[in-house]
């Protein structure tokens, strides 16, 4: 396992479409900052991002379906990210890219206005209260996210955690942010579309759980 990892961490490292700057180069100042259409994506189409994307299952998938979307799957986990970044380089999806840092330093690798949408697919629900600023919906994360998030851009949330996903609504609702849709129970609802079908790796696992995904989507108040 530990040589595959290497081997994974290695071949990152030769893809055209696999950024890992360090937190120092991101301070410094990332190049790609404010010029991802440009200088990346060569077109002017809208850019969406997939927090905390594991494998890449969703941004590999949404990649496929919408060519006229760039999509940036964002995780620390290297070896886990190879997946989608040699799926993608397989299939000659030009619009993606794969973003290993931080994303508490995610700041730092967009500028104001330069994401229309996120994606937060199962992310780790960090149960105890005492991490609740760890996690990605918390006022903490989500200012985060407004300082390059465009005026309403959606976010959207899937976990199998209700904990998780209460937590959010009740931020959602103290910071005065727009909800547009939430369910506890996603497959119940008719008329999905195809971005809230996808199903990753650990859904699938929850799915054979008999657990229900939980399902919301919401816009922010930039007025906080």
């Amino acid at each position: 396992m530990a040589k595959r990892k290497l081997k994974h961490f290695a071949e990152n490292l030769t893809f055209p479409h696999f950024f890992q700057p360090t937190p120092n180069e991101l301070i410094a100042g990332f190049n790609l900052k404010g010029k991802w259409k440009s200088h990346f994506f060569h077109n002017n189409n809208p850019i969406v991002i997939e927090l905390g994307c594991g494998k890449g299952e969703y941004t590999v998938q949404l990649a496929k379906a919408n060519p006229n979307i760039n999509y940036i799957g964002i995780d620390i986990k290297g070896a886990r990210m190879w997946n989608g970044a040699s799926t993608s380089l397989k299939e000659k999806l030009v619009n993606t890219a794969f973003l290993r840092t931080r994303i508490e330093l995610t700041y730092l690798t967009f500028e104001e206005n330069e994401i229309d949408e996120i994606w937060i697919t199962f992310p780790d629900p960090q149960p105890k209260k005492s991490k609740q600023n760890k996690r990605l919906t918390s006022p903490k994360f989500l200012n985060i996210y407004s300082k390059f998030l465009k005026k309403n851009g959606i976010i959207h949330l899937k976990t199998d955690n209700i904990q998780l996903f209460e937590y959010t609504l009740e931020v959602i609702k103290n910071n005065k942010h727009k909800l547009i849709s939430a369910t506890y129970d996603l497959y119940s609802q008719t008329n999905l579309s195809y971005a809230q079908q996808i199903k990753t790796f650990y859904e699938n696992m929850f799915l054979q759980q008999n657990l229900k995904i939980c399902y919301l989507e919401f816009t922010l108040n930039n007025d906080n």
